[in-house]
């Protein structure tokens, strides 16, 4: 079973659509239950909108002690604000994360393009990923493959080797992390056409 936390934030439908596209004999639900998230096989920890709002949530909605014991053991996969939770702090609120993964979250800091022009805050739209080397995760999905993103902060790991990914914005930043049974993404790749949809199908059938 593939448990989506459902703790009032981030569109989680399209989220579950795009499970049942690419496992049709896998049940999803979507749950705000902590029962069903330590029953479930696989956890996805989704979101949008503000670290702060997020973060409160998680923790009123009863969910917070579930998701930390999914990940001491269970494949997890963070999407969007997801990811960021997993992290120490971020300066969005001055909020304490879930502390999962070293580092913090930043916003992006003001720049130009090559036409120096100002870069837009949200970050919004499609944009390339580099690959920081092999991952079952990837597995299908070419390097520097387009995926959709809606963000203003980016993590900022403090262990480089759980970067697994890079995009280009305002500088570099890191796009998606991976730590033993964790694996996030910055992007959403239920809005990513097949590299988003290969993704999720490869986290169904990923055995950390």
């Amino acid at each position: 079973m593939i448990a989506i936390v459902d703790f009032g934030m981030g569109n989680l439908r399209s989220v579950a659509q795009a499970f049942a596209r690419v496992a049709p004999d896998a049940p999803v639900v979507v749950t705000a239950e902590p029962a069903r998230i330590d029953a479930a096989d696989r956890i996805v920890l989704p979101g949008q909108g503000a670290m702060p709002d997020a973060m409160r949530s998680l923790a009123a909605s009863g969910l917070e002690a579930a998701v930390l014991r999914a990940a001491r053991s269970k494949p997890v996969l963070g999407v969007c604000i997801g990811e960021q939770m997993l992290f120490d702090w971020s300066e969005e609120g001055d909020t304490a994360g879930l502390g999962l993964l070293r580092g913090r979250v930043v916003r992006f800091a003001e720049a130009t393009d090559a036409q120096g022009l100002r870069r837009k805050i949200p970050h919004m739209g499609w944009n390339q990923v580099r690959q920081s080397g092999s991952h079952p995760l990837w597995d299908g999905i070419p390097d520097d493959a387009w995926f959709y993103f809606v963000h203003s902060y980016h993590v900022v790991p403090g262990d480089a080797a759980v970067v697994a990914g890079q995009t280009d914005y305002c500088g570099t930043f890191t796009s998606a992390v991976a730590q033993d049974n964790i694996f996030a993404t910055q992007f959403h790749p239920e809005k990513s056409a097949a590299a988003g949809l290969q993704l999720y199908a490869n986290f169904v059938s990923w055995n950390p």
